[in-house]
């Protein structure tokens, strides 16, 4: 049951960070900051999409997928189109992992100490999922507020 829970979640907010960033009308506000916004939409978007390719699809899914974090933070003027890619190959990651994983996967400990302690996979997920959303509720904001 919760697996399906988190495919319908992460399916609904990555769908949304497509929607958001796809909605910018001046393509060059994606990557604005402006007073106490220090993070452009385009640098959460690439914070997302590095997130959840190394979480699940490199270390549930073995991808192969590498993360380089300090570049999602620096890149700037990806264009639009490619980050739309981006995020169309990471709801595919997703869906292609969620998919094998059982309920008794969600029990079990992650494999990777992320926050200085075990923790299931199942707990794991769930902090993902609201971690995306977080993110792309800054990215709603950031657009209605800067892309003008």
């Amino acid at each position: 049951m919760l697996i399906e829970t988190l495919k319908i979640l992460f399916n609904r907010d990555l769908n949304k960070l497509k929607f958001e960033i796809e909605s910018y009308e001046f393509e060059k506000q994606i990557w604005a900051v402006d007073k106490n916004i220090s993070n452009s939409a385009g640098n959460l978007a690439l914070h997302l999409i590095g997130n959840i390719n190394t979480y699940i699809g490199a270390q549930i899914g073995k991808t192969g997928y590498i993360r380089n974090r300090p570049l999602e933070f620096s890149l700037k003027d990806i264009p639009k189109s490619e980050l739309i890619d981006k995020i169309e190959n990471t709801i595919i990651v997703v869906n292609d992992v969620l998919d094998i994983l059982t309920e008794e996967d969600l029990s079990k400990i992650y494999p990777e100490i992320v926050f200085e302690k075990e923790m299931t996979t199942g707990f794991f997920l769930v902090h993902l999922s609201t971690h995306l959303a977080y993110h792309v509720g800054q990215i709603n904001y950031h657009r209605r507020l800067l892309d003008i």
